[in-house]
């Protein structure tokens, strides 16, 4: 779906992004929650079983912690360094990902997760290849933006 949504998503956004669109921020929240309140992530899982988030010092601080363990042997146990020299997951699916698409770390899980997919922040004009992209992991997200192209 999103790869047939994307010619027309990309006229958009670029006609936004000239038009430096006054109250997108607030279209955009307002997307967001409308569609998440209609939304099931459970159902889908995609972001946890595709995406490998970033993770940070503060979210291994904050799981570690969380799991009773050692920073160095979350990192020794869970992740990796990429190519962008970042932490993240070794594996894919998240390793926190349970059988029923809940996750185990819900409450502490990282920042890259809780923001995810990243359509209510602010300055949402800098994020249009960002959201783009997230389409084709997030049906949310390819809704938002059939959404955005009706009212705008």
């Amino acid at each position: 779906m999103a790869s047939k949504a994307e010619p027309g998503s990309k006229i958009i956004f670029a006609k936004l992004k000239k038009q430096k669109a006054k109250g997108l921020d607030l279209i955009m929240q307002e997307l967001h929650h409308e569609v998440f309140n209609e939304t099931d992530c459970l159902a889908c899982a995609n972001c946890c079983r595709s995406l490998g988030p970033r993770i940070t010092d503060k979210d291994i601080d904050r799981v570690s912690s969380s799991l009773k363990m050692k920073g160095a042997d979350f990192i020794q146990q869970y992740l990796r360094i990429d190519e962008d020299k970042d932490y993240v997951f070794k594996t894919m699916p998240c390793p926190f990902l349970a059988a029923d698409n809940y996750c185990l770390i819900y409450a502490v899980r990282p920042k890259a997760c809780r923001e995810y997919p990243h359509t209510d922040r602010k300055k949402f004009h800098q994020l249009f290849n960002l959201t783009l992209a997230n389409a084709y992991t997030c049906p949310a997200v390819y809704e938002i933006i059939e959404r955005l192209k009706k009212r705008v």
